[in-house]
């Protein structure tokens, strides 16, 4: 009996100490323990005490920071957490990638409701994604889906506030507790708070979001993009006001602000104190406090003194006149100033705590903008001083480039938000950083082509890559299939003679299939026939049969010697990115007519290239066919002879450089094709010999001629439309030959490197 006694009380000794190692956590919950640590926190003083603080400050002042309007941070923190519940999503848990998989990347936007009205600004946040290759009419082919109802402005003070819009997105039956959906806003919250409250519960929908706070921001989910006005244009933009590698001159001042002074409420701590910088000599900081209703009510001792100062000076010239601006806080954390600073090449210094950079997931800011804190703002000054010359130089061309790939218009702005999401999809065939903040910028950089630096044009020089050395010879054929003509012939025979060429790839473009193998002429190089479908769009499309980084667009009219391509193709070589050819026209600016004119008059200026006979890179092919728009292309495939303008328009766009004209023959032959069109051929497709290289300046008289003028009247109404859609003219002109060396020399001919040239 005592032994089962002794057993018993160390099975409850035991038990008990299990308990204390295992469950002390839980017992400490117990009102016994929490109730003497709460008495023993209760003993601290509290920092709001009236007692301890009387003496120095209200502490309602030092709760309200100023006005006791306001929220309280840890009131802020709450109202933060409450409006963005779904704070952990990511692209895995709150975005169906499944919706991704069988159509790709493309985006719904909601049918415009009826009574419905929008605002300018969203209507062209629409008409951006309703214009651009990713849009679809179809829901079910949807990846992504955006909202009719304008959810730009959320502050409810505002007039284009839209209410009910819970109730609205609650009727949906696509909205899926807002999976897959992006809303867009440039403005949330209201006075006094501006938190990020949007009115609405947006569940598990991604928020591209001006003015986001890195509390609420959800990385790798949501998408912080830039604060724009309703002047923003849709489309192309004005350009930087600092040339692409140029050297700006010498500024007057080295520090500007130049803006509201908030007196009481968030934002007016960090305004109120630029005046502390200003020195009226190199630093020039003005600000003013005549703005709102009841300013009069609030204004201080200094801003009399202020208004004045700061009708002294024109905002638009200290911009110009600058190399930093500062960019502070408004009662939101981004302002317009932002970009306006971005777009005068003066580096911007941004003194906004917490505030997401736009698109920051992308773009290197350190590379282009100074990022202070509003704490250290005495310091800033000091801080510019110090920054080497050779890095201001720096900064102030990644202003330039980054405002011209991403934020000079709506269009640009938009698209990169939905590349950014498009991304995120596919992490493996993703741009890389180095991609999105080196020209040409991460949105003529496509993924699904490469995503290899060597297989694009744009880093050879700097990376020490190279295209090959070979060349596909991509030959366009819209001729009957009875015969061969005898210059298409002579066309293989010349281009398959050089010494570069790796294939040669006819298109064949009518609807009677192509002659027998037997019927084509013998050559060197292998000899691949591909059936077009009778578009003019069709010959920039970017067939798995062209394996070299170099094509020889030809027409099948075109008349060429082997020396005229070898020359050609080593040129192209030094110069990868840009279309290298010989038949050459221009385009200028009709001042009575109001448009853009072109002509193929033989003048020293040169804008386009014609791809009758041309080199340029293959990864055009696929840009041209996959960033390009469907519409765009259609445009092209309904005019004739326009497709050659809009890949110089494309190419151009790209590299902001002029294509580059080569050597010819001195005689010319007409090479007008003697064989017959295809009996119906496709809508816009030219007529033989229109644009043959071989004679390009007889070409311009037959133009006089009726044909010649609705050829000429649509090339330059296909002009203007591209020119429309691009929002601005992308062709840039130039003066720039390339002979080879002595060329026109008096110098034997059997010693010239090309003799064939001057035959």
């Amino acid at each position: 009996m005592q032994t089962r006694k002794k057993y018993i009380l160390l099975t409850f000794l035991a038990s008990w100490l299990l308990l204390f190692f295992f469950g002390g956590d839980q017992l400490r919950r117990f009102a016994f323990f929490s109730g003497r640590k709460a008495e023993a926190r209760r003993s601290w003083p509290r920092w709001t005490d009236r007692s301890l603080l009387k003496s120095f400050a209200d502490p309602e002042e030092l709760q309200r920071d100023g006005d006791p309007s306001l929220l309280s941070p840890r009131e802020r923190q709450a109202a933060w957490l409450s409006v963005y519940r779904s704070s952990r999503c990511r692209m895995e848990t709150c975005f169906n990638l499944s919706r991704c998989e069988r159509h790709g990347f493309k985006v719904f936007t909601y049918p415009q409701e009826r009574g419905q009205p929008v605002s300018e600004t969203y209507g062209k946040i629409l008409s951006s994604i309703e214009r651009s290759r990713y849009h679809t009419l179809k829901p079910e082919e949807a990846c992504l889906f955006v909202l009719s109802i304008d959810t730009l402005d959320r502050d409810h003070l505002s007039g284009q506030y839209v209410r009910n819009v819970d109730e609205k997105i609650r009727g949906f039956p696509l909205w899926n507790g807002g999976r897959n959906h992006l809303i867009f806003n440039l403005y949330s919250g209201t006075w006094p708070s501006y938190t990020g409250e949007l009115g609405f519960d947006t569940g598990q929908a991604i928020l591209a979001k001006a003015s986001f706070d890195t509390r609420s921001f959800r990385p790798g989910f949501d998408v912080s993009i830039p604060l724009f006005p309703k002047e923003h244009p849709q489309r192309g933009g004005d350009r930087g006001w600092l040339y692409q590698d140029s050297v700006p001159p010498k500024k007057k001042y080295l520090l500007v602000f130049k803006g509201k002074r908030y007196l009481t409420g968030i934002g007016s701590g960090t305004r109120n104190a630029l005046h502390h910088i200003h020195n009226g000599k190199d630093i020039i900081s003005l600000t003013t406090c005549k703005h709102g209703k009841d300013w009069e009510k609030h204004k201080d001792t200094r801003c009399d003194k202020d208004n004045v100062d700061y009708e002294r000076f024109d905002y638009q010239e200290l911009l110009h006149n600058s190399t930093f601006c500062i960019v502070p806080r408004g009662r939101r954390l981004g302002s317009f100033r932002f970009l306006e600073a971005l777009q005068a090449a003066c580096i911007p210094v941004l003194l906004s705590d917490g505030w997401e950079l736009p698109f920051a997931e992308a773009i290197d800011w350190g590379k282009a903008a100074v990022v202070g804190s509003e704490r250290l703002l005495l310091q800033i000054p000091s801080a510019v001083r110090c920054i080497h010359p050779e890095r201001v130089l720096a900064l102030q061309q990644q202003t330039q480039f980054l405002w011209d790939a991403y934020f000079s218009s709506v269009d640009k702005i938009v698209h990169t938000t939905l590349e950014i999401i498009k991304d995120r999809l596919s992490p493996h065939r993703s741009r890389s950083r180095f991609l999105w903040n080196v020209l040409p910028g991460g949105l003529l950089v496509l993924p699904d082509f490469s995503t290899h630096l060597g297989d694009f044009p744009f880093y050879y020089l700097h990376h020490g890559y190279s295209p090959s050395k070979k060349f596909t010879a991509f030959i366009r054929v819209v001729s009957q299939a009875g015969s061969l003509s005898q210059p298409i012939l002579r066309l293989i025979q010349a281009v398959s003679g050089s010494q570069y060429c790796a294939q040669i790839v006819v298109l064949w473009s009518c609807e009677k299939p192509p002659p027998p193998s037997g019927k084509w002429p013998q050559t060197s190089v292998p000899l691949t026939i591909i059936q077009g479908r009778r578009k003019l769009s069709d010959r920039f499309f970017p067939f798995g049969a062209i394996q070299t980084d170099a094509v020889l667009s030809l027409d099948e009219d075109t008349s060429l010697s082997t020396s005229e391509v070898d020359f050609a193709f080593s040129v192209w070589c030094s110069f990868p990115e840009r279309i290298v050819g010989f038949p050459t026209q221009s385009h200028f600016w009709d001042a009575e007519q109001g448009r853009w004119g072109y002509t193929s008059k033989w003048t020293n200026e040169l804008s386009i290239v014609l791809t009758a006979a041309a080199f340029y890179h293959r990864y055009y092919h696929s840009l041209f066919t996959e960033y390009l728009p469907a519409g765009l292309r259609e445009l092209v495939d309904g005019l004739a002879a326009c497709e050659d303008i809009l890949m110089n328009l494309l190419v151009a766009a790209v590299t902001k450089l002029p294509p580059i004209k080569v050597t010819q023959r001195k005689q010319h032959k007409e090479g007008v094709a003697q064989q017959a069109e295809c009996s119906d051929g496709a809508a816009g497709t030219p007529p033989p010999g229109q644009r043959s290289p071989s004679a390009p300046h007889p070409a311009a008289a037959r133009e006089e001629g009726t044909d010649g003028s609705r050829r000429l009247s649509q090339r330059q109404d296909c002009l203007n439309q591209l020119a429309d859609w691009f929002g601005y003219m992308p062709l840039v002109s130039s003066q720039l030959r390339l002979d080879p060396v002595l060329f026109k020399d008096q110098v034997s001919v059997l010693r010239k490197k090309y003799p064939s040239l001057e035959k």
